[in-house]
């Protein structure tokens, strides 16, 4: 990262577009239909773990928390996690979770999941979510669908289908 003079820090209204832009070049129209998609769509958001990545002025990655409801309690599920094409492979995605993860565990809670490439989520911890445990209201391939435990014993708590948090919740 020597070469590549990075910031980063806590998302802000005015990211908004940039980050749509962002997310619209990285994974383009499809991404509206994905399960995971579908599962934040509408519900709370959860500041504290929204963070950005810029190069000067320009935002080159992005990553979001959002808080679900599972039928026997909580969590979050991360994503997208973003990262521009160009800076990809520099550390950027890495930083980003590392700065969520630590965000949510200042925040107390106990669970986050998401849908991503376990070899790659694996140093952070992440592994496969059990079959018997929480579920995403949509199709996902299973090998896919992670969790990490923040919280010893927060997992075996969690069942039911995960559903976006409103902001009562």
């Amino acid at each position: 990262m020597s070469d590549l003079s990075l910031t980063i820090r806590p998302e802000r209204p005015s990211d908004a577009a940039a980050i749509e832009k962002l997310h619209e070049r990285a994974f383009g129209p499809g991404r509206f239909a994905r399960t995971a998609f579908r599962v934040r769509e509408g519900g709370a958001s959860f500041p504290a773990g929204n963070f950005v990545a810029f190069v000067a002025t320009l935002i080159v990655g992005s990553v979001r928390l959002s808080p679900v409801s599972i039928d026997a309690g909580k969590a979050l599920v991360l994503g997208p996690l973003t990262v521009d094409p160009a800076f990809e492979g520099r550390g950027v995605g890495s930083m980003l979770m590392r700065a969520a993860i630590d965000a949510a565990k200042a925040q107390g809670e106990t669970l986050i999941y998401l849908v991503g490439d376990e070899p790659y989520y694996r140093r952070f911890g992440f592994k496969r979510a059990p079959a018997k445990g929480a579920r995403l209201p949509g199709p996902v391939n299973p090998a896919r669908f992670l969790v990490l435990e923040l919280s010893e014993g927060a997992l075996a708590a969690a069942s039911g289908e995960m559903r976006p948090a409103r902001a009562a919740e």
